[in-house]
């Protein structure tokens, strides 16, 4: 074949790769293992070129490790519960099931044209029973360990869709999804403990060597490590049980500046005011419903409600300060009781000047004074003066001030120092169909009774309908009404589903057996665990990452994992976006943005305009890809018109991994022209006639090693860019080069050896057209001679009177006395000479040549 036709060339190789099962993981003792891992998808219909950037990533890695002798296990799943598949099904009054498993077909079959070396029979969704059905086992054996436990706790309750929301998934005070006003409810809830790990999940992060730096803090600051003084403030006049309000406070060097005490709306005193008042009830539910994220709190107006109680200062029983009830305090966090001190508390500040209460200083800068009407909040290293301290005056503010105020606080009976955590446990009931089924049951006489492990998985039934708002599970008789495990009498099953984070914070130990009928294979896990490289999108720093952390420890802890795995990923990398340009224009009666889809657009005298219409377009370059903004590439697209290797080599090439890459037709074309270009090169090098001679065979094996030097630094590093321009530049270097067949083919193999990870259908095709015995896919990585590696020969640049005049090539090794006969000689140097002899003429060995004239 003379012509590079990737429609030809892809298939074929994809189809011999799939016969001689060279991605098949199995367990072999005489190999090191090594797992890859890109973070699974969800099944949206279609992948786009950003899926193609991250699986690529992850193919060069694992195609890589195999090539340097690894058994590797890559492996591909779905991650297919959730609420999209419920909206696309009421939208088009079909089923979840049918439009999850659609969307993998399809997803599946745009995967495998792109020749990912994955392990395709290892493949599951997260909505197979066989998957979930295990998962419900995990949920019976945390159950029994206390690892997951049920209680009342307010919750974010979306009303239009129904169910409740993480916090996270609380945008402005709205549902993510829905956009309606989120409001907050008090439901019966299930948990996971992960506050108890909450410590040990912190300390470990310094551990983790390989992960980024800004995961790690993200991390760090999510679990959020607090030290404090918890105290209570005695009521006056308060009603019968609340004789005490305690607080949790990270600056109890503030006491003393105390102006209010505010509490939850969700306080226990609050709920039993609100049921005594119609004006507090009032309140309540108006704060209820406006946001319920720490960010979107600290966004709203501050809002109060006067409930007319007092509580006397620990320190002075004559000092009496007003509660409120406030909008802006969580009592999910510390004990939902707060005091404020307005003078070093902005929010505190705006609070107390709205209501017209104190502000009271307590320290002021030790050089100056606070802005008029801002609250001074000094930082950690600032000296102050104190003006109302009880721990000291001598003592800075930070870390060492709170200590010395909880010391005095102890030593005078007021509260104790205590550590707390910002991490709370993970409530995972949601009130929708399409989710693994929480495997217990309620019966009036037992309780709560887990199901037994011989009846799991409890399927979801598919007779359901979407036509009342709610969740289809609480009005289905026949699958909620059931015998209760534990005494036979009438009971009903848990309604509610899981979190969808559930379902993937444990994939990556099924995937190391997918078919056994226990969560894991213990034997299975000890051998593929950990994974040794985790990729995916800096979006899942956060909850995806510590949840997989904490289900990694239950997973030790009931006997799934080995405890080796307790950190289930040894390195992390964090790919940046494919963007594409935006292409709009704007409706003349209303100026509304009209989008167009980039094969509706060209270039004239270097203007974008409409092909059909000639209407000049707006460009808004480098932007995220969005279905709603046209500006999605279909890699279908690119496959059938370029080639799945023109894809790889493209959203690899053109920027760091983990930076955003555009992808522009003109870059895909110079991609794909590129990779023509390496075709034709084995291919005129395959026509040559056996025996041919040339010259600079050295050479030319010389620039091999070092090409193959920098290619294997490139992609060990993820320097995945570095890596193929390195490889641009041996391409051109082989096509100039006037050696031999022999070294030409021992050349034109190693380069295709070097771009199997991103090119693999090329590189089999180059390694085939000349001579490579057997797949490429199976072959060694080669390896760089590093007496190859050494330059003989050294460009001395020589300077004259300072300044550069010239330079000149000798052998490394070249004597001193010799150097500078042959400077001596040098044009530039006679010239500047002119006739006379060198004052000094000074050899730098390798480095520099110095005459002054």
């Amino acid at each position: 074949m003379s012509r590079y036709e990737p429609s030809l060339i892809e298939p074929k190789w994809q189809a011999a790769w799939e016969e001689a099962e060279t991605f098949r993981a199995t367990r072999e003792g005489d190999k090191p293992k090594y797992y890859v891992l890109e973070m699974f998808p969800y099944p949206s219909g279609r992948i786009h070129i950003g899926h193609v950037r991250n699986y690529t990533m992850g193919d060069v890695i694992a195609r890589y490790k195999m090539a340097t002798g690894h058994n590797v296990l890559h492996p591909m799943g779905f991650d297919a519960f959730g609420m999209p598949a419920e909206n696309a099904a009421m939208a088009s009054n079909g089923h979840p099931k049918q439009w999850t498993y659609d969307n993998i077909d399809t997803m599946v079959a745009q995967m495998k044209p792109l020749g990912f070396g994955i392990d395709w029979s290892r493949m599951f969704a997260t909505c197979d029973p066989e998957y979930y059905g295990q998962q419900q086992a995990l949920f019976l054996d945390f159950l029994e360990k206390g690892l997951v436990y049920r209680k009342n706790a307010v919750v974010n309750w979306d009303p239009v869709d129904m169910t409740v929301l993480a916090n996270e998934q609380v945008i402005d005070g709205k549902g993510w999804r829905s956009g309606a006003e989120v409001e907050r409810r008090e439901l019966t809830q299930w948990f996971f403990r992960i506050s108890d790990m909450a410590g040990e999940l912190l300390d470990a992060i310094d551990g983790l060597d390989e992960w980024p730096a800004k995961v790690k803090l993200m991390q760090q600051n999510w679990i959020g490590r607090s030290r404090g003084l918890q105290f209570a403030f005695s009521t006056v006049d308060a009603p019968a049980g609340f004789d005490r309000i305690e607080v949790y406070t990270t600056r109890p060097d503030t006491l003393m500046g105390a102006s209010f005490v505010g509490i939850s709306p969700d306080h226990p005193l609050a709920r039993h005011l609100e049921r005594h008042s119609p004006e507090v009830a009032a309140f309540c539910a108006e704060a209820r419903r406006g946001g319920t994220t720490e960010e979107a709190l600290e966004k709203a107006e501050k809002l109060g409600f006067d409930t007319g109680l007092t509580v006397r200062h620990p320190f002075d029983n004559d000092w009496e300060l007003p509660v409120y009830i406030a909008n802006f305090i969580l009592m999910d966090y510390g004990t939902g009781a707060i005091f404020g001190c307005p003078a070093h508390d902005q929010r505190d500040h705006d609070f107390a000047t709205k209501y017209g209460l104190p502000i009271i200083p307590v320290f002021a800068p030790e050089d100056g004074e606070p802005v008029e009407g801002e609250a001074y909040v000094p930082g950690k290293s600032d000296k102050v003066t104190y003006v109302r301290g009880f721990a000291g005056e001598e003592v800075q503010t930070g870390d060492a001030a709170v200590e010395a105020a909880v010391d005095y606080c102890e030593s005078h009976g007021v509260g104790q120092g205590v550590t707390k955590f910002r991490l709370r446990d993970w409530g995972l009931s949601r009130q929708r169909y399409w989710g693994c089924p929480i495997p217990v049951v309620h019966c009036e006489t037992c309780g709560v009774v887990p199901e037994n492990k011989e009846n799991l998985p409890v399927r979801l039934p598919d007779d359901v309908s979407f036509d009342v708002p709610g969740n289809p599970l609480d009005r289905h008789p026949t699958w909620r009404d059931v015998p209760c495990p534990k005494c036979g009498a009438p009971a009903q099953r848990e309604t509610d589903t899981m979190d969808t984070f559930v379902d993937s914070s444990w994939y990556f130990a099924r995937f190391t057996a997918p078919r056994a009928s226990t969560p894991t294979d213990l034997d299975d896990a000890a051998y593929w665990m950990n994974v040794d490289q985790y990729i995916g999108g800096i979006e899942h720093a956060i909850l995806h990452l510590l949840y997989s952390r904490f289900f990694a420890r239950a997973m030790i802890e009931t006997g799934h994992l080995p405890e080796t795995a307790k950190e289930p990923f040894n390195a992390l990398f964090t790919q940046g976006m494919v963007t594409h340009a935006i292409y709009q224009t704007k409706r003349p009666q209303d100026g509304r943005a009209i989008y167009h889809y980039p094969e509706e657009v060209e270039m004239k005298d270097g203007k974008a305009v409409l092909k059909d219409s000639g209407m000049e377009v707006e460009v808004i370059p480098s932007a995220k890809m969005s279905k709603s903004k046209n500006n999605v590439v279909d890699p279908q697209d690119i496959v059938r018109n370029y080639g799945a290797d023109t894809a790889r080599w493209f959203v690899l090439s053109d920027s760091p991994p983990e930076r955003d890459v555009e992808w522009t037709a003109a870059g895909a074309e110079a991609a794909s022209k590129h990779l023509a270009r390496v075709h034709r090169i084995a291919a005129d090098i395959a026509a040559m006639e056996d025996g041919t001679t040339g010259k600079g065979d050295e050479a030319l094996l010389k620039a091999m090693h070092k090409c193959i030097f920098e290619v294997t630094q490139g992609v060990e590093s993820f320097g995945f860019n570095a890596a193929i321009a390195r490889l641009y530049g041996f391409t051109a270097v082989l096509q100039k080069s006037e050696a031999g067949k022999a070294a030409k083919v021992e050349a034109a193999r190693t380069l295709a050896q070097l771009m199997a990870p991103m090119t693999p259908h090329l590189a089999e095709e180059v390694w085939h057209l000349l001579g490579g015995e057997g797949l490429l896919a199976d072959a060694t990585w080669p390896v760089a001679d590093e007496s190859m590696l050494v330059e003989d020969n050294v460009t001395l640049p020589i300077q004259v009177n300072g300044k550069r005049r010239s330079e000149i090539t000798v052998p490394k090794d070249m004597a001193k006395d010799e150097i500078e006969k042959l400077v001596l000689q040098d044009e530039n140097v006679k010239r500047a000479l002119d006739g006379g002899a060198p004052k000094k003429l000074i050899v730098v060995p390798g480095r520099i040549v110095n005459v002054v004239v």
